[in-house]
């Protein structure tokens, strides 16, 4: 038979743990609740300049596509790689 005492000693360590684990996870998620809408933005951009990419690109694939000549088409230009941008 197991010690009460022995029992409720490993069962208050073990609430201290959780306990522990959830605070930092609540700090977390307050910290992503601060982030997230900075996300969006982000990536609401992304979308934008992802597609004024994609227009020039796709114009110049119907252009080459209806050349007649035998010459294989040039590869469209990369675009720029974009400068990380800091708050």
């Amino acid at each position: 038979m197991k010690d009460i005492h022995e029992v409720l000693r490993s069962k208050q360590a073990r609430y201290a743990q959780l306990s522990k684990q959830i605070e930092a996870l609540q700090q977390a998620a307050e910290k992503l609740r601060e982030v997230a809408p900075l996300l969006v933005e982000n990536e609401e951009e992304d979308n934008t300049v992802l597609a004024e990419v994609e227009e020039p690109g796709n114009s110049m694939a119907a252009r080459a596509g209806s050349t007649s000549s035998s010459a294989p088409a040039a590869p469209a230009a990369k675009p720029a790689a974009r400068a990380p941008r800091w708050p």
